[in-house]
């Protein structure tokens, strides 16, 4: 998480929302993003989506079974399908997202009948050090 953490002040510094994502297999970082919606223009470009890419280009797999995806904010609804359709085996993710949320909060996609795979999420890793980036960034940006 601290990885994914660097990575989601550099998205803050560069104006995106601050989101860090890793894609972790075996103990090692095998993919590692921050959002970029602003940057490229592009509303699909979350943390998560860009390192579930990069991953499945490594591995030459779209399935990632045996990895494990870092985030510091929980997953939207979108990235939490997208979780589930690559197989990530275990989600970490840290600061809880109430209002947009995928996972613990809003839609709860894991817990859909149409879900076909839920990882098992853990919550509320470095909450408040995450929990803060994201304020500071909406409280400035305001």
């Amino acid at each position: 998480m601290p990885q994914a953490y660097k990575l989601a002040q550099q998205a803050a510094a560069m104006g995106e929302v601050p989101v860090g994502c890793v894609v972790v297999k075996n103990n090692e970082v095998i993919a590692a993003a921050f959002n970029k919606v602003e940057q490229e223009g592009d509303i699909t470009n979350h943390a998560e989506l860009l390192a579930i890419k990069q991953a499945s280009a490594k591995l030459g797999n779209k399935y990632l079974t045996n990895c494990d995806l870092y985030v510091t904010l929980e997953p939207c609804p979108m990235c939490a399908q997208a979780i589930s359709n690559a197989r990530i085996k275990k989600l970490y993710f840290g600061a809880y997202d109430t209002k947009s949320g995928g996972v613990e909060n809003g839609a709860r996609i894991f817990e859909q009948s149409s879900c076909h795979h839920k990882p098992e999420v853990i919550g509320g890793i470095m909450e408040d050090e995450c929990k803060s980036l994201i304020q500071t960034f909406f409280r400035d940006l305001r």
